[in-house]
């Protein structure tokens, strides 16, 4: 399968069926000139292979070793998780972001999962004592350079999150160490949170002695200071099959509904553009193309 990138999307029909995904402040409209609804594969027992309904024939599934080699699974990843959050913080004022980080160099991702277990637990039962309600939330598990993982929170409530010292997250944790930023003048907090797990600093990769040269390099500031990111370097660090985001139950999910280009459109009104992407799908074997028009408009911009 071939992916063409274009500038210009030529897909103008105001009865063409989109799909309309919203997220909370966040509504993704994705235009499509083809879209096939039909079941194209059926996976056969064990999980090993499977079967291409049109043809019959059966064929191996294919095995990966590692996540560097599930580049695009692990992007997907990072999509749900920005729909995940998108969908669940509208008001940042409710929202406590957290992280969490290892005194020492833990690398096991079966202590890792019982350690924040072990975690939420301890802080249900003080949020409880203290006569405050429980909130939702949603954790991503992040690599360091060094190998140790360390997991980045979002404590979610449905009013004004309450005030939590540091020394009290800290003592909950009893791993290491707790950080506690502010999310003040984010209104996509699922792109901003995202933005980096899969990129590592420069100085990381230099650091573990990754191979640099040539790679895509993206340079921003944050708290002030000046940092250079190698784009994808982390990936090679994700094991493979490993659950990065967890959530609680009660968490919201991303809303999906088909309509009309122009119904889309008046959903959207007057919140501003914020992404756009278009890309022509080609599969030279069979001579068929598919136009992929993806917008995504931002309801506090206006």
């Amino acid at each position: 399968m071939k992916i063409d990138k274009l500038d210009v999307c030529p897909l103008k029909n105001p009865n063409l069926l989109v799909k309309v995904t919203e997220m909370g402040n966040v509504i993704e409209i994705q235009y499509m000139d083809h879209r096939n609804n039909k079941q194209t594969i059926r996976m056969l027992p064990g999980g090993l292979e499977y079967m291409e309904l049109a043809t019959g024939e059966v064929r191996q599934c294919q095995i990966h070793n590692s996540r560097a080699e599930q580049k695009k699974s692990l992007y997907r990843t990072f999509k749900i998780a920005r729909g995940l959050i998108n969908a669940n913080v509208t008001d940042v004022k409710n929202v406590r972001w957290i992280t969490l980080t290892y005194g020492e160099n833990m690398t096991d991702t079966n202590r890792l999962y019982e350690d924040f277990h072990n975690f939420i637990k301890r802080t249900t039962y003080y949020f409880k004592g203290e006569g405050i309600s429980c909130p939702e939330y949603i954790v991503m598990m992040e690599p360091q350079g060094r190998g140790a993982w360390h997991c980045h929170l979002l404590f979610i409530w449905d009013k004004k999150a309450p005030y939590i010292a540091n020394k009290t997250l800290r003592e909950l944790w009893q791993q290491g160490f707790v950080k506690i930023k502010k999310l003040d003048n984010v209104d996509n907090v699922g792109a901003y949170l995202t933005a980096y797990l899969g990129d590592m600093e420069i100085q990381d990769c230099a650091d573990q002695g990754f191979k640099v040269i040539g790679e895509t390099c993206k340079t921003v500031e944050i708290e002030g200071k000046s940092k250079s990111f190698i784009k994808g370097a982390r990936l090679c660090l994700y094991p493979a099959k490993f659950n990065m985001i967890r959530s609680s139950r009660g968490v919201k999910r991303p809303t999906e509904e088909m309509m009309s280009q122009i119904e889309a459109e008046k959903k959207v009104s007057s919140a501003k553009p914020t992404y756009e992407k278009t890309i022509k799908l080609i599969d030279e074997s069979t001579n068929f193309e598919c136009l992929i028009n993806t917008v995504q408009y931002n309801k506090l911009r206006k």
